[in-house]
């Protein structure tokens, strides 16, 4: 049994889904097969409006992996993929999962292994990355990677908290941009030549872009984690809704698209 509309595509599901895209209405099969459950509408809506703001922005193509760790009814639909491989699930469980505001870090044991690494010059390439998360609740310890690598010596793409009260990023350098202020919200940053690198943090205080200076050399050997890095190295206890690593693209775009997308399952998830 499903809804009917006069056109539409008709999803695996049953469903008819009019004027939904396609990869979007992809993405949300695959997350109530994950569920074992339909979604509701506004959902469903919420999603298929944020895969095409992306795709009228221009950012689309530029999300090599990506999860939106929010709206699914369950830790498995959570951790599917928007675009990209799924990310290993290492140690989340039901608890630590909000249907709003997203998964939550333990500074121990819980973190997605993305299965990519630093050094993968044909999706992240040395000039033309980014990297991106949207923080719902600030970590509350010490040092801990919210995405991406470790920071330290070589080159490195990351987003990570340097105290509980600082974020930091970093872009193919060994030379952090940082903002003395805990993250909440959007944060990334992004690269499209070699001589420097654009961020954005968002906290309680706002909006804070920056240029960084800093010239670019070749990644690291490391793989990308979401809640840690590498292996489950410098954990975080942030909880988080979204994460995508990619190539360069429009931070301002990707942050209205994501902000949004998370305020309106905010809204209309009972």
């Amino acid at each position: 049994m499903g809804f009917f509309a006069t056109s539409g595509i008709l999803n695996e599901r049953g469903f008819f889904a009019e004027g939904f895209d396609p990869d979007a209405l992809d993405y949300i099969n695959r997350v109530e097969t994950a569920d074992g459950e339909r979604l509701e509408s506004r959902v469903r809506t919420a999603i298929n409006q944020f895969v095409l703001g992306c795709k009228r922005d221009g950012i689309w193509t530029s999300l090599v992996t990506s999860c939106i760790m929010a709206g699914a009814r369950t830790v498995a639909g959570a951790i599917t993929p928007l675009v990209g491989n799924a990310p290993t699930n290492n140690n989340f469980v039901a608890g630590d999962y909000s249907r709003t505001l997203g998964l939550l870090g333990n500074d121990s044991n819980k973190y997605l292994a993305t299965g990519y690494n630093n050094n993968d010059t044909t999706n992240f390439p040395q000039n033309d990355s980014h990297i991106s998360c949207y923080v719902s609740a600030s970590q509350t310890d010490s040092i801990g990677v919210l995405v991406g690598t470790n920071s330290g010596l070589g080159s490195r793409l990351t987003l990570r908290h340097g105290t509980a009260t600082q974020i930091s990023t970093q872009n193919r350098n060994s030379t952090s941009s940082t903002l003395t202020l805990a993250p909440i919200g959007f944060q990334g940053n992004t690269r499209n030549n070699s001589a420097n690198f654009s961020r954005r943090f968002t906290t309680a205080s706002g909006i804070s872009d920056a240029v960084a200076t800093v010239a670019s050399s070749a990644g690291a050997n490391e793989l990308m984690s979401v809640f840690a890095t590498g292996a489950g190295v410098s954990p975080t206890s942030a909880r988080m809704s979204f994460y995508s690593i990619g190539k360069s693209l429009t931070l301002s775009s990707l942050d209205s698209r994501v902000t949004t997308l998370m305020n309106t399952l905010g809204r209309v998830i009972a």
